[in-house]
């Protein structure tokens, strides 16, 4: 596969947002091991190789388990992740899947009883902004590193 364009070279100021959106974000983040298991999730729904790709390397690094990554997207069938991840992760899905069911009150529930309010927020800021980045990555037709090294 190739690469349509370079968002970055074409539109930087308007690209520049987004990397300061994604950052000030990471300054306010609630667990680094949770935002990557929703943005893994998101990448997954959407199937988004680059995001993919980026974001199951950063969870390795930060130590996250191999099994928990591969179960991610049967979590509802697997004991390994928390109830506060359970809740996370049924909100990711609620939200990234907006047309079917438009963010059940139900599943609000659940993510209100295991998130403060401005918890809540930075989680679907999270979530919304990971769904930005897969449908540039996926439009723009973004290549992974690993994939770039095996097509030379």
């Amino acid at each position: 596969m190739s690469s349509r364009m370079n968002p970055y070279s074409v539109a930087p100021k308007a690209m520049q947002a987004m990397i300061d959106l994604a950052e000030r974000l990471r300054e306010d983040a609630l667990e680094p091991s949770l935002m990557e298991l929703v943005k893994i999730r998101v990448s997954q729904i959407n199937g988004c190789a680059f995001c993919l790709h980026m974001h199951t390397s950063d969870a390795r690094k930060q130590g996250e388990a191999e099994e928990r990554i591969h179960l991610l997207p049967a979590w509802r069938e697997s004991g390994m992740f928390t109830p506060r991840e359970r809740a996370a992760l049924a909100w990711t899905e609620a939200l990234t899947l907006i047309t079917q069911g438009h963010a059940p009150d139900e599943v609000y529930a659940e993510v209100a009883a295991h998130f403060e309010p401005v918890e809540i927020v930075r989680l679907t800021l999270e979530i919304t902004t990971i769904n930005a980045w897969n449908r540039i990555a996926i439009g723009f037709r973004s290549v992974h590193p690993h994939e770039r090294a095996l097509a030379r």
